[in-house]
């Protein structure tokens, strides 16, 4: 396949998924939900937090965890309700132990912050990477030091860490422009986005002989990204898309 097959193929794909029709069944619809930046900060973060497995049970959980929250997750956790939380389980590995864990690091984050996007602003002047390992230690910190395995460790400076995919889908929401996505923050380009990699997007990029590493790694996410800016250098997270609907699809042959 050449460049230009392989740039239109991806074009056609994101221009086909990437529609507002998209949101009714993903769970970017949470965040889209409210009105208040900081009410659609937290909805991102926890529904990019708990979008692992599948779909329809994915939307379920998070209805139930943002029934928990009421009107307003920023509300919500600085009252500090979720206090009452006890041990019930909200998606898989994912219980309300781990949403308390998550609504005491958020309110520790807006209380030295005032919202999330201060804290990546600042960081991401080095890279998004380093925005996620401040994350990370700020939510420890807020938690007596422990760390939630729901929060992928970016590693420091050029350390190898681990693909980080929820922490880059919440940024992916956050950043891009619609019609999917929301531009709730202004302060970080597009350009600085990486993929959000899983099992099904990672085994289309190396179909179509985007990806040559085996592992799904934070070095994985670099060189596909990297590959992907070749298509487009302002906006290469937009292709999420195009793999999720090419591999849905059963696109992912090179021809």
């Amino acid at each position: 396949m050449t460049d230009k097959h392989l740039s239109e193929k991806l074009e056609y794909w994101y221009k086909k998924i990437c529609t507002k029709e998209f949101i009714t069944d993903d769970p970017v619809q949470f965040p889209h939900r409210y009105a208040k930046h900081e009410d659609i900060e937290i909805a991102a973060f926890l529904a990019a937090t708990i979008a692992w497995g599948k779909r329809c049970i994915i939307l379920r959980s998070a209805e139930k965890m943002f029934s928990l929250m009421g009107n307003s997750p920023y509300d919500y956790v600085m009252s500090d309700s979720w206090k009452k939380l006890k041990t019930g389980n909200i998606h898989r590995t994912f219980f309300e132990n781990d949403l308390k864990y998550f609504c005491r690091g958020f309110k520790h984050l807006y209380t030295k912050h005032e919202n999330l996007e201060n804290l990546f602003k600042s960081a991401a002047h080095e890279s998004i990477w380093t925005g996620f390992y401040v994350f990370r230690e700020e939510m420890a910190a807020a938690n007596k030091g422990q760390y939630s395995r729901h929060i992928g460790y970016a590693g420091k400076d050029n350390e190898n860490g681990s693909a980080c995919k929820k922490l880059n889908l919440a940024l992916r929401w956050l950043v891009r422009k619609g019609p999917v996505d929301l531009r709730l923050w202004k302060n970080i380009k597009p350009s600085a986005l990486y993929i959000p990699l899983d099992v099904h997007v990672a085994r289309t990029a190396r179909k179509l002989g985007l990806l040559e590493r085996k592992s799904n790694d934070k070095k994985t996410v670099c060189e596909l990204t990297q590959k992907l800016r070749l298509y487009d250098s302002s906006d290469p997270a937009k292709y999420d898309f195009a793999l999720f609907g090419m591999g849905v699809n059963g696109i992912i042959t090179p021809s």
